[in-house]
């Protein structure tokens, strides 16, 4: 056994106040279809992001609607505030982190005005992706339920 019976697990938690579903309901196909990568989303009550794991902040778009983070194990996370929300500019955004930061699990990243989200008629989930699929083994599954910012949302497996 040793060392190498033991399992590399990354542990999701929750971006957001809201409800956690399954990626195949969200509006937008490339999401929906996995066409990015597998992951869940979070349908937002509170306009507050925290980090859905610990790791290292790698690309901030300019119009602050997506960054990404690789996890300690390696995985690339893509966390995604709303779907067609880069048409916003940035408007609603407001960004805590800058690339090369370290953050924790449930650090407060970013806030996204839901109001305005909702004004431009923009859907305001949530996407926590993870892009590099070849590095994950095992997926874990979850169930739709009412979560808040840093609960316990997905256990992933990585090779």
């Amino acid at each position: 056994m040793g060392l190498f019976s033991r399992k590399k697990v990354d542990e999701f938690v929750a971006p957001a106040n809201g409800k956690l579903i399954h990626l195949d309901k969200v509006s937008d196909p490339v999401f929906s279809q996995k066409l990015m990568g597998d992951g869940f989303a979070v349908a937002p009550t509170d306009n507050v992001i925290v980090a859905p794991i610990g790791g290292v902040i790698g690309t901030v778009f300019p119009t602050k609607h997506a960054l990404m983070i690789t996890s300690k194990h390696g995985l690339e996370i893509m966390l995604h505030l709303g779907i067609d929300t880069v048409e916003l500019k940035g408007k609603p955004f407001e960004m805590f982190i800058k690339e090369g930061d370290t953050v924790k699990v449930g650090q407060k990243l970013a806030t996204m005005d839901l109001d305005q989200v909702k004004a431009a008629k923009k859907d305001s989930s949530i996407m926590t992706i993870i892009t590099n699929s070849d590095a994950v083994k095992e997926m874990g599954t979850f169930e739709e339920k009412d979560v808040l910012a840093g609960d316990q949302a997905l256990d992933v497996t990585i090779n």
